[in-house]
């Protein structure tokens, strides 16, 4: 493991711990400010959209200029946001840190990109799986943190919390260096993104989807503390299981073939839901939180599935393009989990049930209709530090 490697990996344990102090109190923290489900619904699809704004260029840029540059200036960007929630005394104010939060979600493709780029000699899927469980494990301290602090003193202090640690993980951050160059004249010329039909098409199912395994998310808090009585502290709790799920899912599976893991998350969501909807017991929702992992893993082996059909130098605007079609899906489904919770609270966990059974059908269909046509190995890379 290569030492910028590393300091990624230390850098977002630290950013995880942050962001799962709050993150899972978002929709609670909303409705103390008096927001109805359906206000909550387009307040995190205002997010969704700030996510996904930014997705593409910061993508582009990160080819042409590299992605350490992006990495620095949204580490930054999102400590400043934390700050500014942390401060917040009106809704409309918390409202506009939360948006800005959600732009530091456009370091996604320079990210993986870089992560890919320094991986040394590990494969792409392990190297971002890594990463994806150090962000996690720093996930699994998060939210339980949080919940008590939030049970202590208030949900505002969260928020203070957080940009603590953010500082620290954006110290780490810094220290990283410009990924090594790669010659890509041993590559054959790369073919446009837009003539890519295989590719184009695995960005409209990333967003078909990411909106079916992100609808049943964003109310749970809520509808485990409107139907079931669970407290900020038992939540926060459930949130350190989802992501304890995440980082052994990572760990576990992070070796498989892309395909494969993108399936295996799917069902696990679909059970996640079910869990949601029918249990009656604070076990039963344990259970559902660990299973949760399945959505990062089927958006971490996305990834690796388009580094199999795509040219190198096209990296970092691919893994733009999909983080835009995850972060569209983000937009829509809060919209109609909101609309579903008002009239019925459990017809947002039917309607994603019945979604993710058709997508999963559909993925399969897809995948191993094509599978020939995706190169057994990765071409053997040129390396030259700048």
């Amino acid at each position: 493991m290569t030492r910028d490697l590393i300091f990624v990996i230390i850098s977002l344990f630290f950013w995880g711990i942050g962001e799962g102090s709050f993150m899972y109190f978002q929709t609670l923290y909303l409705e103390q400010w008096g927001a109805t489900a359906i206000q909550i619904g387009a307040v995190l699809s205002a997010w969704g959209f700030s996510m996904a704004i930014a997705q593409i260029p910061a993508g582009y840029l990160a080819d042409k200029r590299g992605p350490r540059t992006l990495m620095w200036a949204t580490w930054i960007l999102g400590t400043g946001a934390a700050v500014l929630m942390a401060a917040a005394n009106g809704l409309g104010i918390f409202i506009a840190g939360f948006l800005l939060y959600g732009l530091t979600a456009s370091v996604s493709a320079p990210l993986n990109a870089y992560v890919v780029s320094v991986r040394g000699s590990l494969a792409p899927e392990r190297a971002l799986t890594i990463a994806s469980a150090a962000f996690n494990f720093g996930m699994t301290l998060g939210p339980s943190l949080g919940g008590w602090l939030a049970e202590q003193y208030s949900l505002r202090a969260v928020y203070a919390l957080a940009g603590s640690f953010f500082t620290i993980s954006t110290l780490f951050i810094l220290l990283t260096r410009k990924p090594p160059f790669e010659d890509h004249s041993i590559h054959p010329k790369a073919t446009p993104l837009y003539s890519n039909r295989r590719f184009l098409f695995l960005v409209v199912l990333t967003f078909m989807t990411m909106f079916a395994l992100f609808l049943p998310q964003p109310l749970t808090p809520n509808f485990l503390s409107d139907q079931h009585g669970i407290n900020l502290q038992q939540i926060g709790l459930l949130g350190t299981l989802g992501s304890l799920g995440t980082v052994v899912l990572a760990l576990a599976l992070g070796g498989l073939k892309s395909s494969l893991g993108f399936l295996i998350g799917q069902p696990m969501v679909a059970l996640f839901t079910l869990l949601i909807w029918k249990g009656d017991h604070f076990l039963a929702f344990s259970a559902a939180y660990f299973l949760f992992g399945g959505y990062r893993l089927t958006r971490v082996m996305l990834l690796g599935l388009a580094r199999r059909m795509i040219h190198p130098e096209q990296m970092g605007l691919a893994y733009g393009m999909l983080e835009t079609a995850n972060a569209v899906a983000i937009i829509l489904a809060p919209l109609l989990a909101g609309a579903l919770y008002q009239r019925s609270p459990g017809q947002v966990y039917l309607t994603a049930l019945l979604l993710i059974g058709a997508i999963l059908l559909l993925n399969t269909i897809f995948l191993y209709r094509r599978r020939s046509a995706l190169p057994a190995r990765e071409p053997a890379r040129i390396l030259k530090q700048e």
